[in-house]
Parts: C-alpha cells; sequence; structure tokens
C-alpha cells in the first residue's frame, strides 16, 4: 500500500474517531518522544514561516521532493495559499498522538478554525539521511467535531 492509500485510511479512521483521538494501541510500533518532539518543532516552524510569508523559510522545512516539486518560494507560497488555506486561518492548533503507519511517519495537527470549525492536518514526515525531520506532504482532513 502507498504511503498516499495509509493517508486516506488514516483520513477515514479520523472521520470515524475524530472526537476521542485515542492512542495508538499498546505495543504499536512509534518513535521515542524526543523524536516526536522534533517532528512538532519542524511543523511549528513551518506554520511559522508560512504565517509570515517567509517562502524562503517555509521551504527549509519541506523534503527534497517538495522543494523540487514547487522549485521557487513563491511556487510554494502559492501552493498553500490556495491549497492548505485553513492552515494559515487557524486560530488555534494542537498537535495530536503521532503514528508510524506502514512505515510512513504521521503527525496529526488538530487545527480550530475561526469559526469553530476542526480540521486534522495530517503530517507525512521523512528523516533525510543527515538526521533531520522534513516534511513530505500533508492532507487536511475534514471533521463532524465543533470546538467548544
Amino acid at each position: 500500500m502507498t504511503v498516499l492509500a495509509s493517508l486516506r485510511r488514516l483520513v477515514l479512521c479520523l472521520l470515524v474517531a475524530a472526537p476521542a483521538f485515542a492512542a495508538p494501541p499498546a505495543g504499536a510500533p512509534t518513535l521515542p518522544a524526543v523524536e516526536w518532539k522534533t517532528i512538532q518543532k519542524v511543523i511549528g516552524d513551518q506554520l511559522r514561516a508560512l504565517k509570515a510569508g517567509d517562502g524562503t523559510k517555509a521551504m527549509t522545512f519541506a523534503a527534497p521532493g517538495i522543494r523540487d516539486q514547487f522549485g521557487t518560494p513563491e511556487n510554494f507560497l502559492r501552493m498553500v495559499r490556495e491549497g492548505y488555506a485553513l492552515l494559515l486561518a487557524a486560530r488555534y492548533t494542537q498537535f495530536l498522538e503521532g503514528a508510524l503507519i506502514e512505515g510512513a511517519v504521521i503527525q496529526p495537527l488538530r487545527l480550530v478554525l475561526p469559526d469553530d470549525t476542526v480540521v486534522i492536518a495530517l503530517y507525512e514526515m521523512q528523516r533525510q539521511p543527515d538526521g533531520r525531520w522534513r516534511i513530505a506532504g500533508c492532507v487536511l482532513a475534514p471533521s463532524t467535531v465543533q470546538s467548544t
């Protein structure tokens, strides 16, 4: 199964279980807590750069395949503004429990929008040869949950 198919499956699970997003089952493979904190910092740093309109800095947190796909910081920012505007509009964010799904490292981020709609951003992370974590993709999963 491809990573995209795994993400789709995770999205479906989130749509069903989003109100009570549970921790992975006991014994499920995972990463050490320090790795999840590092991953969350990479995502948070990229979000701050995106909100500041700094495409050059935002691209430094993307995996090489993403950088190659968009080429320039301007193209990258345009793609985010057009396809991921909800990331920029969120009034509140919260990292949820990360998971390893068929070898893919997935870090969910709960987004609460100004109208209290909740969306889950599912980040696929890749460890680079130099050991750093970079963002290899993101899927936005709608939710029926409202923030209170």
